[in-house]
């Protein structure tokens, strides 16, 4: 098992929310990156304001390490034009893979048809792009029964409305890691739910994220299934330490 070609190397936290400038974030992005190079790790993760200077230094680099950002991030609430202004502006900017959060609060109220729309057009767009769409479905803030019935959701309109032979490029992901839960209860990716997650995908591939640490976690999750893990504890996984954070 080459563990680090499953791995998304990720920092998302805003200068606000870690309490620093935004040229240190710039710094702390750029030294995720050189580390993914370091180490063979496959992707980077990273907010979208960071994606032209980070594709930059891979070109730089010369290297293959792919260049994530996420979308409607991390409420998912945003107005699908909006969605889709971030999403083409990250693909302007050398972005290889886009991780959307789908209104999961839409979906919630019973707005399918809203769910279906953004889903559809999204992936529709990205795809022609020659690019990778992720699923962020939230899964803290859902019931068991709402997580299946979202993953058959957009694993259907996938299968049914975008084709199966474009399913290995559509993930379903479990969470942003930094949805607030009560009590501080896990807001990530466990075993239970990405089982949940497993059996009703269908062949879309799925993205364990929030809460991976240790390469004994992130072993679990491949063994389950999963094809890829976010998190931002990359580099001490590959190097078999255990990792602070959160995320």
């Amino acid at each position: 098992m080459n563990i680090n070609q499953y791995l998304d190397s990720t920092y998302l936290k805003t200068p606000e929310q870690a309490g620093i400038s935004n040229s240190d974030t710039l710094d702390m992005v750029h030294k995720l990156t050189q580390e993914a190079i370091d180490n063979g790790i496959y992707a980077v993760m990273i907010r979208p304001d960071y994606v032209r200077s980070v594709r930059e230094l891979l070109d730089e680099k010369k290297s293959n390490v792919v260049l994530g950002t996420v979308i409607g991030f991390p409420e998912g609430i945003y107005d699908l034009n909006e969605k889709l202004r971030e999403a083409q502006k990250a693909i302007s900017d050398g972005a290889d893979e886009l991780d959307f959060v789908v209104n999961y609060e839409a979906f919630k109220k019973g707005d399918i048809d809203k769910v279906k729309e953004e889903i559809e057009t999204a992936t529709s767009i990205v795809l022609r792009e020659g690019k990778v769409v992720k699923w962020i479905i939230e899964t803290a803030a859902l019931t068991d029964e709402q997580i299946i019935e979202i993953t058959q959701l957009i694993r259907d309109i996938v299968l049914e409305k975008i084709g199966e032979e474009n399913a290995a490029k559509v993930f379903i992901k479990s969470s942003t890691g930094f949805y607030k839960t009560e009590n501080d209860a896990p807001n990530g990716a466990n075993e239970h739910v990405i089982k949940l997650m497993l059996e009703n995908a269908g062949s879309l591939p799925v993205k364990a994220s929030g809460g991976v640490r240790t390469t004994e976690e992130a072993k679990k999750m491949i063994d389950l299934g999963v094809k890829r893990i976010g998190t931002s504890s990359a580099l001490a996984i590959v190097q078999g330490k255990e990792a602070s954070g959160n995320y």
